[in-house]
């Protein structure tokens, strides 16, 4: 009988190799699960973190550092419209002169007060923002008012209109136009 109880024992070489096959399986599944507790601050970097993998939902928002990424070090944003790419400005004198701007291809004047100011690119879905101003250091001027419209004529451009605010006349008056997309 005992010698039939030692027939369905294993033996030494197949219990170690049980026992390393239970840890090295037990092992792999416990390594692929790490938590933020796992990991020591600082010890995680750049090229330990795939390329594209974090956003702005990974950052810390609650003051009190640690997880958050120091904006120093990020790049532009392709598509916000305050970035070098979205934005587009003018700065025209009375006379309709395109004094500078930013993706702008022409400034000209086309009746007294009358304005169109032409983009590089298709402004028909922008919002378009403008104000009276001296093109250089000046004071701007009292008592006058501008208007902005689309161009129907040109799918890239803005129509600016300037007056006296005392009586409504069109006048020739210098401006800042900045339009987002």
């Amino acid at each position: 009988m005992r010698r039939q109880a030692q027939r369905f024992l294993p033996s030494p070489a197949m219990v170690v190799a049980l026992i390393a096959l239970a840890m090295s399986l037990g092992g792999s599944a416990y390594a692929l699960v790490i938590t933020g507790k796992s990991i020591k601050d600082g010890t995680v970097t750049a090229k330990d973190i795939r390329n594209h993998s974090l956003t702005g939902n990974d950052m810390r928002h609650d003051g009190l550092g640690g997880g958050s990424i120091k904006e120093s070090s990020l790049g532009l944003v392709p598509s916000s419209a305050l970035t070098y790419g979205g934005q587009r400005f003018a700065v025209v004198t009375g006379g309709g002169h395109l004094e500078r701007g930013r993706g702008v291809s022409s400034a000209a004047r086309t009746g007294e007060g009358r304005y169109q100011v032409i983009f590089n690119g298709d402004v028909r879905t922008c919002a378009y923002f403008a104000t009276l101003g001296d093109h250089s250091a000046g004071n701007p001027p009292q008592n006058s008012q501008i208007s902005v419209a689309s161009l129907g004529s040109n799918v890239n451009g803005v129509a600016v209109r300037t007056e006296n605010g005392a009586n409504g006349n069109e006048l020739n008056r210098d401006f800042h136009l900045i339009v987002l997309c």
